[in-house]
């Protein structure tokens, strides 16, 4: 048994100038098709959102709109914080409420490493003995 399946995304517009109007009939085409396929059977969900960012590109939306309406899909009020926390685990992301967390621990990290630099004593090590320190020597 053979399978096939296509994904379409198409856009149809077009512009009719009105005289006296503020707006440059120079910046417009007068109309625009676009028709975006792809072979569906196998794509998985981040090839899906190729895709439709690739439409949404054609379609004159920025960028940064599109990545803004990605994050919405997750970081909103009716996904559950758990199922947010992994978003951000899978890519390196912290949570405002987390950042006093983090920076306590950055804090205690800093600490560390000034204790670390001082030699025994208390004297400060030369540039030699810094660099032995920091590659692990």
């Amino acid at each position: 048994m053979t399978y096939n399946a296509e994904v379409q995304f198409k856009f149809d517009a077009t512009f009719t100038h009105t005289y006296g109007s503020f707006l440059d009939a120079d910046d417009y085409i007068p109309e625009e098709h676009y028709l975006i396929t792809a072979p569906a059977a196998d794509l998985n969900a981040k090839q899906y959102f190729k895709l439709f960012e690739k439409f949404m590109l054609c379609v004159g939306m920025c960028p940064a709109s599109i990545r803004s309406g990605a994050m919405s899909l997750v970081f909103n009020d009716y996904v559950t914080e758990e199922e947010q926390r992994k978003v951000c685990k899978e890519y390196e992301l912290t949570m405002d409420e987390d950042l006093d967390k983090k920076f306590e621990e950055w804090k205690v990290r800093e600490e560390e490493w000034a204790r670390l630099k001082k030699g025994p004593m208390g004297t400060v090590l030369n540039e030699e003995e810094l660099t032995n320190l920091e590659e692990g020597k």
